[in-house]
């Protein structure tokens, strides 16, 4: 088990861990009754909190944040000699989660997408993770919500008996959610990109080769180049001189405001 703690990359706070350390730390959090936010970010998810103070000071107040991207491990080996040998790639992290949650008995409940994405996974989780209780199943408003909903979806949420929470509303909007209603929910939030999709059946993850070399948002801007291009093709470069920069003492991470200023989504 890896737990070093959390170092900067960018002045994103991300913890240098591994699956086994993650799970446990959320397992525990569940049990307890705790609020406990959690996210996996790639360097999209690193970017958006460069690129925006309030978001910043949101991710640096999460309990949890693994490196879901190759990019973002090899920074922290870099920067700070982390020596980690592997990512805790989000859609995996939920696996981990949902078959541990599943050992202690402890009913997940999975927030966001689609509910045609929502039944598929439904019917295909039990097979990757055979004993899973599944609390219940909401789709995205895919609309902004007022605090009134977010006590609403809360209300659902505990009233379905629920322990864990997976939220896959994309990023960064499920960072807001987990941040914003660890507390209200008392459980673990997880916000877990496109675990929906590729657990679902709906998606298709890359070779594990192409994974390993850091190469997976290649294959997604291929497939979606209209959608992906600014993404890919200017934030990674931007982030790579930031790193760059980290390393020589030039970059200056962006202020965080103070917790009372962050905003609702």
């Amino acid at each position: 088990m890896i737990d070093r703690g959390k170092v900067s990359v960018l002045g994103v706070d991300v913890d240098a861990v591994d699956y086994e350390a993650a799970t446990a730390r959320i397992i525990d959090a569940a049990r307890e009754g705790r609020p406990y936010s959690v996210s996996a970010l790639a360097v999209h998810g690193v970017m958006e909190g460069v690129d925006d103070a309030q978001h910043i000071s949101r991710l640096n107040d999460f309990d949890l944040i693994t490196p879901d991207g190759q990019p973002v491990r090899w920074a922290m080996n870099w920067l700070h000699g982390t020596a980690l040998t592997d990512r805790v790639y989000g859609p995996n992290l939920t696996l981990h989660v949902c078959r541990a949650a599943a050992a202690a008995d402890l009913p997940v409940y999975f927030y966001g997408s689609t509910q045609e994405v929502l039944d598929h996974l439904a019917a295909r989780l039990p097979t990757l993770t055979p004993g899973i209780r599944i609390a219940g199943m909401q789709p995205s408003r895919f609309t902004t919500s007022t605090p009134d909903e977010l006590d609403a979806i809360a209300q659902d949420i505990k009233a379905s008996g629920a322990m864990i929470t997976m939220v896959g509303l994309g990023c960064p909007r499920q960072e807001v959610f987990a941040h914003e209603n660890a507390h209200r929910l008392s459980m673990p939030l997880l916000a877990v990109g496109a675990a929906f999709d590729f657990h679902a059946g709906l998606a298709t993850e890359p070779p594990e080769w192409v994974q390993r070399a850091g190469l997976q948002w290649l294959q997604r801007l291929v497939a979606n180049p209209r959608r992906l291009w600014r993404r890919y093709l200017i934030l990674n470069p931007r982030y790579v001189v930031r790193v760059v920069g980290q390393k020589i003492g030039r970059y200056t991470p962006t202020t965080g405001v103070s917790p009372e200023h962050i905003g609702h989504s």
